[in-house]
């Protein structure tokens, strides 16, 4: 029989006892009431993770806390339920998919305690990486793992895969450096090895386990060959299995547990909280990029570099360097090379001191001398530079995943060998993906760690490449295993090497394995299939397909890295989930699954359309550059009827009077009784649909007032006041004064004129008909905007100055190619005006909101340079992220920017401060509502604590 043509496994295809999908959610509400999902448009967008892998789940759970974990954990004993334990989704090895149940342990597991001063943390499985190490920063301290993926990644995924990373190589890894963790067991039994009787109470309260993990203890460590193997194998990285090391490092049963979990998968327990010893954070760093003749001299160049204390050594082979020679933001010594069988080295040193750091270059500038560079090479720790050397090393997976062809899947896989052994085995790996139809295939990774990743491209959906992928697998198995390796370095078992285990580790100790799966899953239901599996096809089994479906669903491969900034990803979905319920839809479609295909899409409308920021954040993390707004914007367009398009476009040829009107709504409905507005747009709102009538809240403020021209004789640039201040009136109704007039009087008294165009009231950045897919719209008011900015900035001489930054935004792509500069106000008065100021009698603090818009802008660093000015202590919270008020998204839809703002709201509270800032009128609404503090825009204060009257400022403004 072909091995194409074996039976695919479904594991986990009956649920025991139940028979109806409504039983199911009935007894898992039993468990976790309120927070149990069945439908379509949730199971199948929780299905997909970053593998290559595909299982649909019968039912969603987002458990509140541990509590409920563990009453699902006794509900799936009591009725043969599987279950898997998801979090950040960013698995490549199919660790976070399975057809039981799916545990989304992100949402409501989010918490991070610092303890000791930062020397310890204290974490829940759904906060980020990058959210850790952000809290231990201020302390000089960070995580010991450091994976690529941790924007994204959880401490969930990390204690699950024992996570290491670039440069913590294995002596700072998950197994080394977590201390403690709160654990649910599959009985239900939650166990802190934390307490100081933590090993008794495993004795009382599970003791078949207790006296199982003894007993393999002394198995293990009776037997010379197991000693043997664990030595080899966890010399270098290694996450294949189970860490049967523990049973060679740890003696009581309760250590044994604990490091046992790590690296476990989600088999064994669920990690409800996790405690780290952390290590320091070196401020200080140079970066090089080492080019040598070949594999051979980068290789050889191993010892010496590692002897010289570098914290990093990646490899790229000439494959990598190739296809980074396509990348636009290549840098110049890259694209002048002429590769052939080239190889380079990226080098990094961390230092706790400047002085340190320039004694290690000055010995590696001696060392760089006596290697065979094909050019001189000095190491640089100008931030710029070093950031241009990453993206080299780093946007090698967005280069290759982001041109694959359409329909095929990217396959980011990695090993690791002893670090003499790398040469060869880089070299036949070479030789195997070539011989195996994989030609363009990279090979790169982290060098001195003898640890390399591949990434291929494959298409599962075409006949016989089923086969080719399996027979290139196993000669790869061969090749690592004969080098003395292992088939998973970093990304652990999953489902794609889980029946190559027993085959790296050999009989007694998979049997080891075995048994420490019965003892704490005796029924086998934690995440069924993964990093063990009798199953020999079980590899090639669920695998994912995909379907051509739009330019953004395309490229994306759903690696989940846009998730943790996305406005809405605890509302109602995300950007990949939106994507893959775009190729879920298209799925139905070609199945002619009508009935799912309506289901789908009528969920789609609020999940995937109304309540999408369209901010563009996604874009920011995504490594194919794919900015889901786009998407959104562009199906919203389909949906405008021929009558919408001409009322939008019309608003636009009179945009005066129509914004003139808005104004006067706010204005009249604050002068009524609150009711009478909350009623009429509740009845509109009924009648006509949240997506076209406004809601009303008491927290609105009146009109503003409408913009006037401001002729210049010798204007430094021309001003574009935002017509949000004509629709929306100032936080400091006391004054009157809003950032239009405050932008005028600090250029005014630093001397710097600026000029406003004649025709101002009538035109608009173009953004509330982009964001709604109103091209008509757009496109008259885009041709209105072009001439007149055209002629006020002297054909390009003079910058375009905007005072919002989502309008700044909006403004440069409608400009784009013109020739015309636009600046936002902040970034302006930071590089023009700062400088003729007189001295600011600074505020006590202020706690700043950047935007979406400010951050893709990169005028953030000019925020704070303003923000410092204002006040003696600038506080940005660690929690901030997008508001999602969006334009009229907060009107339309305030749950979406109730739902947005709640973390950094909670952080808000946590920083008394006497003023409040953004860069944004409608963010300003969107953080006053979520807070209770009013918050203004940064010019407003800087204007305040400038001028010769100094108004009083503040939350009492």
């Amino acid at each position: 029989m072909s091995r194409t043509d074996r039976p695919r496994a479904e594991r986990t295809a009956s649920p025991g006892p139940l028979t109806a999908e409504g039983t199911l959610l009935a007894r898992l509400e039993s468990a976790a009431p309120g927070a149990v999902t069945g439908r379509p448009v949730d199971r199948l967008s929780f299905a997909h993770d970053a593998s290559h892998y595909l299982l649909v789940p019968r039912a969603v759970v987002t458990p509140r806390d541990a509590a409920e974990v563990a009453a699902l954990l006794r509900v799936a004993a009591a009725h043969d339920l599987p279950l898997t334990f998801r979090s950040g989704g960013t698995s490549l090895s199919g660790q976070a998919t399975n057809d039981g149940v799916l545990v989304d342990t992100r949402r409501n597991f989010r918490g991070i305690e610092v303890l000791d001063d930062g020397a310890r943390v204290r974490v829940q499985p759904g906060a980020t990486v990058r959210a850790v190490n952000t809290r231990l920063a201020r302390h000089g301290r960070k995580l010991g793992p450091d994976p690529a993926s941790e924007s994204a990644c959880t401490i969930g995924g990390v204690v699950a895969d024992n996570s290491s990373g670039m440069a913590c190589g294995t002596e700072a890894n998950t197994y080394r450096t977590l201390e403690s963790a709160v654990l649910v067991l599959p009985s239900g039994t939650v166990l802190d090895t934390a307490a100081h009787d933590a090993d008794e109470r495993l004795r009382a309260l599970e003791p078949a386990l207790h006296e199982g993990l003894a007993r393999l203890r002394d198995r293990v460590r009776g037997n010379p060959a197991s000693v043997r193997t664990i030595e080899k194998l966890y010399s270098i990285k290694n996450t294949m299995g189970y860490g049967v090391n523990s049973f060679v490092d740890h003696t009581r049963p309760v250590d044994l547990l604990l490091h046992l979990v790590i690296g476990s998968e989600g088999t064994l327990a669920f990690v409800a909280e996790a405690t780290f010893r952390t290590v320091p954070a070196h401020p200080h760093a140079a970066t090089a990029l080492l080019f040598f003749p070949d594999l051979a001299a980068a290789t050889g160049a191993l010892p010496a570099l590692v002897d010289a204390g570098f914290a990093t050594v990646e490899l790229l082979d000439a494959t990598s360097l190739r296809v980074a020679q396509r990348d636009p933001r290549a840098i110049t010594a890259l694209r002048a090379l002429t590769v052939h069988e080239h190889a380079a080295l990226l080098v990094e040193h961390q230092s706790p001191t400047r002085e340190e750091l320039t004694d290690r270059i000055d010995d590696s500038s001696r060392l760089f001398a006596r290697l065979p560079l094909m050019s001189p090479t000095e190491l640089s720790t100008d931030a710029a530079d070093r950031a241009a050397l990453w993206h080299i090393r780093k946007g090698l997976y967005a280069t290759v995943a982001g041109a694959r062809p359409s329909g095929t899947t990217a396959l980011l896989e990695d090993i690791a060998v002893p670090v003499d052994a790398l040469l060869p085995t880089c070299s036949e790996l070479t030789r195997l993906l070539d011989a195996h139809g994989y030609g363009g295939s990279v090979i790169f990774g982290h060098a001195k760690d003898g640890n390399i990743h591949f990434l291929l491209n494959e298409d599962f959906g075409t006949p016989g490449n089923i086969d080719r992928y399996l027979r290139f697998t196993d000669d790869m198995a061969d090749l690592v295993l004969g080098a003395d390796g292992t088939l998973k370095a970093e990304h652990g078992t999953g489902r794609i090497m889980a029946p190559y285990v027993r085959r790296q580790y050999g009989d007694e100790l998979y049997e080891v394995m075995r048994e420490v799966k019965r003892l704490l899953d005796p029924h086998g239901l934690l995440n069924p299939g993964v990093l063990l599996d009798e199953d020999p096809a079980g590899h090639i089994s669920h695998l994912k397909s995909t379907p051509t479906v739009e330019e953004e669903v395309d490229r994306c491969v759903e690696c989940g890295y846009c998730e943790p900034v996305c406005p809405s990803q605890d509302l109602t979905t995300s950007p990949r989930r939106r994507i893959v319920l775009r190729r879920e839809m298209a799925r139905a479609e070609g199945a002619g699954d009508a009935g799912l295909l309506a289901e789908l899409e009528s969920d789609y409308q609020y999940d995937g359309i109304d309540t999408c920021a369209v901010d563009g954040m996604c874009a920011t993390a995504c490594p194919v550059g794919i900015d889901t707004g786009d998407l959104t914007r562009r199906l919203r367009a389909g949906q405008r009827g021929r009558t919408e398009q001409k009322v939008w476009a019309y608003a636009a040829r009179h945009w005066d009077g129509a914004t003139r009107v808005a104004g006067v709504a706010l204005t009249t409905a604050r002068a009524v009784p609150d009711a009478l507005p909350t009623r009429a747009t509740s009845a509109g709102r009924a009648l006509l649909g949240p997506e076209t009538v406004p809601a009303w809240s008491v927290d609105l403020p009146r009109g503003g007032s409408r913009r006037r021209p401001v002729r210049a004789g010798s204007p430094q640039a021309v001003y574009f006041p935002a017509c949000l201040s004509t629709m929306f009136a100032p936080a400091d109704v006391a004054t009157g004064t809003g950032v239009h007039d405050a932008f005028l009087a600090l250029c005014r008294r630093a001397g710097v004129e600026v000029r406003v165009p004649e025709e101002i009231a009538s035109l608009c950045c173009g953004t509330p008909w982009k964001s709604k897919g109103l091209t008509d719209g757009h496109t008259a008011m885009r041709d209105r905007v072009r001439p007149v900015l055209r002629e006020a900035a002297d054909g390009g001489a003079l910058p375009v100055v905007v005072d919002a930054a989502s309008c700044t935004e909006g403004l440069t792509r409608m400009l784009a190619g013109e020739g015309l500069r636009v600046m936002d106000a902040v970034e302006f008065v930071d590089t023009h005006v700062l400088p003729g100021l007189p001295p600011a009698r600074r505020l006590p603090s202020v706690v700043i909101h950047p935007t979406c818009s400010s951050t893709q802008l990169g005028i953030n660093p000019a925020l704070l340079r303003v923000a410092t000015v204002v006040a003696e202590e600038v506080v940005q919270p660690e929690d901030w992220s997008c508001c999602a008020f969006a334009g009229d998204r907060g009107l339309l839809h305030p749950e979406l920017t109730a739902s947005a703002t709640a973390a950094e709201a909670r952080a808000v509270r946590r920083h008394p401060a006497a003023a409040h800032a953004s860069v944004n009128r409608t963010c300003e609404l969107g953080m006053t509502r979520a807070t209770g503090h009013p918050y203004r825009h940064v010019l407003e204060l800087l204007d305040d604590v400038t001028s010769p009257l100094h108004r009083r400022t503040g939350d009492t403004a």
